[in-house]
């Protein structure tokens, strides 16, 4: 099981381009990124707690100081994006547009950076998954900040084509966390002390510190059935 939701291989992260990671929290998908290419990456996001860990992750790790490209996190919002047309080679878009009640104006704004040609990942929670979480409880997507929506995952595809952008494929992921989902909202009011959800997290923290053959087998598996992210990717005209 990964960290990330993103299959950067699907992206084509050539040396000097641009990323965009819109929404990107606590760095996961940018640090990664600036890891594994020599492209500069920005991350931005609303939160300033969530870029202050981002940038304090980032300051972990012991790059180079001959290290190609860069990584740099900024506080904004998809709404109105600080960025000219057509400046980004890429733009990730991962467990963001559900919380977003105006979504469609990020899908615009992306459009509006992404350069001709250039590609678009993005990824929501699954319908299932996220269907059965609103059942088992109200909490879970009431909370400030929370899920304002449950997408269809091809609703979601036909208005991102819709709006000139090819599809070019479509994969799920964290087939795992799912029932580490199910547990929480189950028992939601004292969910950090149940003695259920603490082992299946202690078990998700050993698998992506290990990551076991059978583990990792498993998940790849179960992830077209239970995946809970869908992920899809685009092209610009």
């Amino acid at each position: 099981m990964s960290l990330e939701t993103i299959d950067f291989d699907r992206l084509n992260i050539r040396p000097g381009d641009r990323l965009l990671d819109l929404g990107c929290g606590e760095g996961r998908h940018s640090i990664s990124a600036h890891l594994q290419s020599d492209a500069d990456i920005i991350g931005l996001d609303l939160g300033q707690l969530d870029l202050r860990t981002a940038k304090g992750r980032l300051a972990d790790f012991p790059f180079a100081a001959d290290k190609a490209g860069t990584c740099s996190f900024i506080q904004g919002t998809g709404h109105t994006l600080p960025f000219a047309d057509d400046t980004f080679d890429q733009v990730i878009c991962s467990e963001v547009l559900e919380h977003i009640p105006d979504y469609l104006s990020f899908l615009q704004e992306i459009k509006r950076v992404l350069k001709p040609g250039g590609l678009f990942a993005v990824s929501v929670p699954r319908y299932l998954p996220e269907w059965v979480c609103w059942q088992l409880s109200d909490a879970y997507h009431e909370v400030e900040g929370g899920h304002v929506r449950i997408f269809k995952a091809d609703a979601l595809k036909q208005r991102i084509q819709s709006m000139g952008m090819k599809f070019l494929s479509r994969h799920w992921a964290h087939s795992l966390h799912v029932p580490y989902w199910w547990l929480k909202c189950l028992f939601w009011d004292n969910a950090d002390e149940h003695f259920l959800v603490k082992q299946y997290h202690r078990f998700l923290v050993w698998d992506l510190m290990q990551r076991p053959w059978l583990t990792q087998t498993l998940d790849r598996l179960m992830n077209p059935l239970l995946g809970k992210s869908v992920v899809m990717y685009f092209r610009q005209s």
